[in-house]
């Protein structure tokens, strides 16, 4: 499968609208590879992927990083996703076996498996506390909840479109979208172009299908409204997990709960959430371990 997986950032109408969009194929069927997942849950996390991205080229710094929490009652219960600046995405989500009928649109019922809760964007900026911001979430479908969230914490009137189209064998087929939003001043005339631009597109999930390209998916976003691409990032599924870290989190566990597996006399095996690696530690490892936990 060859690798399609990049990310486009634009602006247009004189810089009064900027817009993102991504094509996050590979990436999503890494995951879902990894994490074993149902088409369901392919998709939700494709997208919150997708969306992820995009906002993690709105961070400045090399260091910086944000993550997107999803809590919900639906079957899947929870998705977790976390990105930086450099166009690098890990994520999982909680039950990764989700069936269900599709919606009545005959897509995959997302929003149902997700439920009502809570989508919370956190971003680590290098300062003392991270931004956290929180919105109920409107309809678990994820796109509309990531509109809503720039909309209600953020005060940046957007508009996101994220798709994912699965084969019949369960690969991804397609996976992306955009993320398109209006600066301060914007004109009238600008605004109403973009959204009947936005009304008269096919949905995503279409657009995808027809295999066009973050360039051509934007040039439909923002027709009229002399687009100009501005950078261009590939993007890709990475964990960054190793034994060094796995070692420090089983260190700030502390003394007792170090003392409490050493007492079991059996070895401790860690699992990564988000890339499944497995890290062993032999009870000797625990002992070296306890000099540095408090």
């Amino acid at each position: 499968m060859e690798n399609r997986d990049y990310m486009v950032r634009a602006t247009a109408a004189d810089a009064q609208i900027r817009a993102f969009a991504v094509n996050s194929t590979n990436l999503t069927e890494e995951a879902r590879k990894i994490h074993s997942l149902s088409p369901i849950c392919a998709a939700a996390l494709g997208r919150l992927m997708s969306g992820a991205l995009m906002m993690g080229d709105m961070l400045k710094g090399d260091k910086d990083a944000l993550t997107i929490t999803i809590e919900g009652d639906g079957p899947i219960r929870g998705l977790l996703v976390t990105v930086n600046n450099k166009g690098e995405v890990k994520g999982y989500v909680k039950n990764n076996a989700v069936v269900l009928p599709n919606n009545a649109e005959g897509h995959l019922n997302v929003g149902g498996a997700v439920g009502n809760g809570t989508l919370t964007v956190t971003r680590d900026l290098g300062l003392k506390e991270p931004y956290v911001g929180t919105i109920l979430l409107h309809s678990g479908e994820i796109a509309d909840d990531l509109t809503y969230y720039f909309a209600e914490s953020e005060q940046i009137p957007s508009s996101v479109g994220l798709g994912v189209l699965v084969n019949k064998d369960f690969s991804v087929m397609e996976s992306g979208g955009f993320i398109v939003q209006l600066m301060p001043g914007a004109s009238e005339e600008a605004i109403s172009k973009l959204e009947e631009n936005i009304k008269n597109m096919p949905s995503v999930t279409d657009i995808l299908r027809e295999g066009k390209t973050p360039e051509e998916l934007l040039s439909m976003v923002l027709d009229g409204l002399n687009m100009e691409i501005t950078d261009t990032m590939p993007v890709k599924y990475h964990c960054g997990c190793d034994r060094d870290r796995m070692e420090r989190a089983l260190i700030l566990l502390g003394k007792k709960e170090l003392e409490n597996f050493i007492a079991d006399k059996e070895d401790i095996e860690l699992k990564c959430q988000f890339c499944q690696n497995a890290y062993k530690f032999s009870i000797d490892d625990l002992k070296e371990m306890l000099p540095r936990a408090k």
